[in-house]
């Protein structure tokens, strides 16, 4: 879900992505490709990226533009458990996802995070919440 909001006289893009919140960097797969081995991601990223842009695109993909300008971002996650979770790795995650989404034209526009964090388990709603806004 996106939302643009209005706080404070400035605008602020709101997303919601539905779905346990899973990093990119664990649990990666060595395959082979033209005879050299390659490092990809696991199948649960996969599958987690793959949901979160169909949750994104379809609002997006209606006269949505790349944002290009520097950027500040914060990222509240609800996990499914209190499995020990490392919070750099989230954020590459949806940083990552939020440029092949389209949202952002590169993730190196992000410069600031702060605000960023876990915020708690939610066994029956685990999500990521992310707001967008410009850095004056």
């Amino acid at each position: 879900m996106i939302m643009v909001l209005l706080v404070k006289g400035r605008e602020q893009m709101k997303i919601t992505l539905y779905g346990k919140p899973i990093t990119k960097k664990n649990s990666m797969r060595i395959v082979s490709r033209g005879g050299r081995p390659r490092l990809i991601q696991s199948k649960a990223y996969m599958a987690y990226e793959n949901d979160c842009l169909k949750q994104i695109c379809p609002s997006w993909s209606n006269g949505g533009e790349s944002i290009n300008c520097k950027i500040h971002v914060s990222c509240l996650y609800y996990l499914k458990d209190k499995r020990k979770t490392d919070l750099t790795n989230l954020l590459a995650a949806s940083h990552d996802i939020l440029q092949k989404s389209g949202i952002i034209e590169d993730d190196a526009l992000i410069v600031s995070l702060d605000g960023s964090r876990i915020v708690g388990v939610d066994r029956e709603n685990p999500r990521v919440e992310i707001i967008i806004s410009e850095v004056e």
